[in-house]
């Protein structure tokens, strides 16, 4: 972990301590993104640095394989958590955290969704027509007409969550979600926000 410049043996304690502890709680729910918890403490350990890392540092620092280590780097790059930058006069590949969590977010949630829905919005509509068929080629059947007719309100319900979600994607893909839930607080709720946040006085 990045050490600060200037500071006493007390300070860097306090320091680290503080750091540690919002890294152990990152790692821990990581699981949200489907990553595991040493990955979770590899972005954690990238989130305090000031200046990108290569490989070889973050090994050394989270004393991971280079396997294991090239493995987690990839799985954040992939997810869009890390990003790969370049810098002049280095040999090796550099990484650092993208610090926009709001883009993490849309990034992640929107790929994710996105492919569930049109995955299950094609077998659904696949299945309905299926059974609409069914219920054509079987006129008069009243079992089977009340059996499907159950099924396809089911599938019809199903839809209409897939078609809200799909609408719900395109508001978090072109930000018009700030306009509904602003990234900031009112100004009304300032004082709760002043208690998050250090005393400048």
């Amino acid at each position: 972990m990045e050490r600060a410049e200037e500071l006493s043996g007390e300070q860097e304690r306090a320091l680290l301590k503080a750091r540690k502890r919002v890294i152990e709680s990152i790692g821990q729910n990581m699981d949200l993104y489907g990553i595991n918890l040493s990955i979770g403490h590899l972005y954690g350990l990238l989130f305090f640095q000031n200046k990108p890392m290569t490989l070889d540092e973050m090994r050394e620092a989270m004393e991971m394989s280079k396997t294991s280590m090239s493995t987690g780097v990839r799985t954040l790059v992939d997810l869009k958590m890390v990003n790969k930058v370049w810098e002049k006069g280095a040999r090796k590949d550099l990484y650092e955290v993208e610090m926009d969590w709001f883009q993490t977010f849309i990034d992640f949630f929107s790929l994710k969704w996105r492919k569930a829905l049109e995955i299950n919005l094609q077998a659904l509509r696949k299945s309905k027509a299926e059974l609409q068929a069914l219920l054509l080629d079987n006129p008069g059947h009243e079992d089977l007409a009340q059996t499907v007719e159950v099924d396809l309100a089911k599938m019809n319900e199903a839809i209409r969550y897939y078609l809200w979600l799909d609408r719900f994607i395109d508001t978090l893909e072109t930000e018009a979600i700030f306009e509904l839930v602003p990234k900031d607080l009112p100004k009304d709720l300032s004082k709760d926000l002043s208690k998050d946040l250090p005393n400048k006085s």
